[in-house]
């Protein structure tokens, strides 16, 4: 059986139509097909979460597959995975924007001798309904050159439409993300039931996480989130931005 066939079966097994693994994901359904018939191969960070949504072991995904050119996990990498499957939210951000920042340093690094070439980033681009923002996650983006006005810390970009967030991040404009850990008050890009979001992040001692609209007159698109409530929350990154104070504060 193949990895893209373990894939399906394992989905299959679990209850989860193809639509909503991708949602989960926030790629397209057309990706979780070419995932599940071999003609694509996830992104790192992509797998990552894939394993999260399908409750499942790397090893049993992999077993005899092979890796994107033709290497199989060695035992010191699948105990990598197993160490990272066991941390907490903020944990794996934290592993994911060290292992972004080794990588831009390796990257900088093989490429000191030559001609220096622009670093760019990449800017997510799928239209998004008022108030949202827009990325596909590992799919549909452009590259943009990083420039004078682009943050230095800045990992990908994403254009966001609506007013929800407004007069600090007006309709149609862009924002820079990166992947530092996300602190009470921060603006970040979350998934929330498959929904991708730009808000200002809050949790207050019970538990209970609050994702505010920076326009508070537009307090309606606030997202609040229980314990236990059983919605699924994720974190793609925080926008580089001085936000404002917490509402009410």
């Amino acid at each position: 059986m193949t990895f893209g066939e373990r894939i399906r079966v394992r989905r299959e097994e679990l209850g989860i139509s193809r639509d909503a693994l991708a949602a989960q994901l926030g790629i397209s359904p057309s990706a979780i097909s070419n995932y599940e018939n071999d003609v694509s191969f996830p992104k790192r960070e992509i797998m990552l979460r894939l394993f999260d949504c399908l409750e499942t072991d790397p090893n049993t995904l992999f077993q005899d597959s092979f890796i994107g050119g033709g290497k199989v996990l060695a035992q010191s990498e699948r105990k990598l995975l197993e160490d990272y499957r066991e941390l907490s939210h903020l944990g794996r951000e934290t592993v994911r924007s060290m292992i972004g920042a080794l990588r831009a340093c390796q990257d900088e690094a093989e490429t000191s001798s030559g001609p220096a070439e622009p670093r760019v980033i990449p800017l997510y681009r799928s239209p998004a309904a008022a108030g949202y923002a827009a990325p596909a996650f590992g799919e549909d983006f452009d590259y943009i050159p990083v420039e004078d006005g682009v943050p230095p810390g800045a990992e990908f970009a994403v254009r966001i439409q609506g007013d929800s967030m407004v007069p600090y991040i007006a309709d149609g404009s862009v924002v820079y993300v990166n992947r530092d850990p996300l602190k009470v008050g921060d603006v970040g890009i979350f998934c929330v039931d498959g929904d991708i979001l730009c808000k200002q992040y809050y949790k207050d001692p019970a538990g209970i996480v609050y994702l505010f609209s920076l326009n508070r007159a537009r307090a309606d698109a606030d997202v609040v989130l229980s314990a236990g409530s059983g919605r699924s929350l994720a974190c793609f990154g925080r926008v580089i931005l001085r936000a404002p104070p917490l509402p009410g504060q």
